[in-house]
């Protein structure tokens, strides 16, 4: 079988970032090919952690990424396990170009049918920065147009553009006069588990809903709850983690590697065998609650999709009647932030939750996120650790609150 090029024993350097001003990355032979795995800001120490947890050597965090290097079975692992990827890429050619002339010879000259045929189809996307490239969808097309007439010259046929599900989809980072050419492994985005069917309003992204149960350390070892639901997905999140179910377990559209020239059925099948064998049962309950009965009926239709309806219990309580569980365990919750959910009294409604947290929740750890700082200063509860995340476009605090009988609160520590 046609090994791809890109798992040679050569892997070139990449100097990828999405400001694209990181240098680190050099060639190293010995240590297996290079591997450029994206995430949501603020989850790149937890995405390296999970790499090294799968095998990856030489992980290096970067802004809204992580570089690290492993073999084509890491490849297949990161893809179907990891919880916190968005994509996969694997950097393949890099090359100097100063004007477009120099840059499209450069990509014509690469040999493209040992990626693709003429009835193949592809999509490509770019990222520009610097002075000898000002237009990201002009680079894009550039690459195209090189690759396209390069097939058209020697066969008289050419791949087409497919934006949905190409055969292979190309990305280009270009920083100054470094071209880098990288290939996305993964299809559609990571994050895209298969499970959700309903969603409420302002649902939260399954990456950062499993990102920020692992920056708790939250593993399945005691009660979990959600007071304010939603749609599921932190529960969902919890209880894949909880039962070491791999991430992209019920996904449906294809990974991007199955329509490569050097896919490796046997190998795919030996790693998602592997991880599936792993799920076993939770040792702890996991409860999903919310006031609205249009968001616990959501959640009940995500569970049934994930097949976790067993797993996970759901029920419509507003969190100033939900009494804990247990008498300790984690509860994570992502409460309205007034920005797209409006709040009569937003400062009154975040004390309210902190007056709950602090008279019933004694023994508990609490971990809130929201991008509302006036809320957070009506909260009456002092955070033992503070993280910035993103949602979506709204900067997030997610704080972490250790909830004792009577009034011994830590100091902040700050991220």
């Amino acid at each position: 079988m046609h090994l791809h090029p890109l798992w040679s024993k050569k892997s070139l350097p990449v100097n990828y970032n999405d400001e694209m001003t990181n240098d680190k990355m050099t060639n190293d032979e010995s240590s297996g090919n290079l591997l450029i795995i994206k995430t949501l800001q603020g989850l790149e120490t937890v995405l390296a952690a999970e790499l090294e947890t799968l095998g990856a050597t030489d992980t290096q965090p970067l802004k809204r990424a992580v570089s690290c290097r492993g073999d084509r079975r890491l490849m297949y692992r990161a893809n179907y396990e990891l919880r916190t990827a968005l994509r996969v890429l694997v950097p393949f050619h890099s090359f100097r170009a100063t004007n477009e002339k120099s840059y499209y010879r450069a990509v014509r000259e690469i040999d493209w049918s040992r990626y693709l045929d003429a009835k193949d189809t592809l999509a490509v996307e770019a990222t520009v920065s610097g002075d000898y490239f000002r237009h990201s969808q002009y680079a894009a097309l550039l690459t195209k147009d090189a690759i396209v007439d390069q097939f058209r010259d020697r066969l008289g046929r050419r791949p087409d553009v497919n934006l949905e599900t190409p055969t292979l989809r190309i990305h280009v980072r270009i920083f100054g006069s470094q071209c880098d050419l990288l290939l996305d492994s993964s299809g559609d985005s990571l994050h895209k588990r298969g499970y959700r069917r309903d969603t409420v309003e302002a649902p939260l992204n399954e990456v950062l809903a499993a990102g920020m149960i692992l920056l708790t350390g939250w593993k399945g070892d005691s009660t979990f709850v959600d007071p304010m639901c939603g749609s599921g997905t932190i529960p969902i999140e919890a209880a894949m983690l909880a039962m070491d179910i791999p991430a992209q377990y019920k996904r449906e559209s294809m990974l991007g590697f199955f329509r490569w020239k050097d896919f490796d059925k046997k190998l795919w099948q030996d790693v998602k065998s592997a991880a599936d064998a792993r799920i076993h049962p939770p040792a702890f309950p996991i409860l999903a609650s919310d006031m609205d009965s249009r968001a616990r009926n959501a959640t009940t239709i995500n569970l049934m999709s994930a097949g976790l309806e067993h797993v996970v219990q759901a029920e419509k309580i507003p969190f100033e009647k939900l009494m804990p569980p247990a008498e300790t365990g984690i509860l994570i919750a992502n409460p309205p932030y007034d920005e797209r959910l409006q709040i009569e009294d937003v400062a009154d409604f975040y004390k309210s939750i902190g007056d709950r947290l602090k008279q019933n929740w004694a023994g508990w750890q609490a971990w809130l996120i929201s991008s509302n700082m006036e809320a957070w200063k009506s909260f009456g509860l002092r955070p033992s650790r503070k993280i910035t995340l993103v949602n979506g476009s709204l900067d997030c605090y997610f704080q972490k609150f250790e909830l004792y009988a009577g009034k011994k609160y830590a100091q902040v520590e700050g991220e």
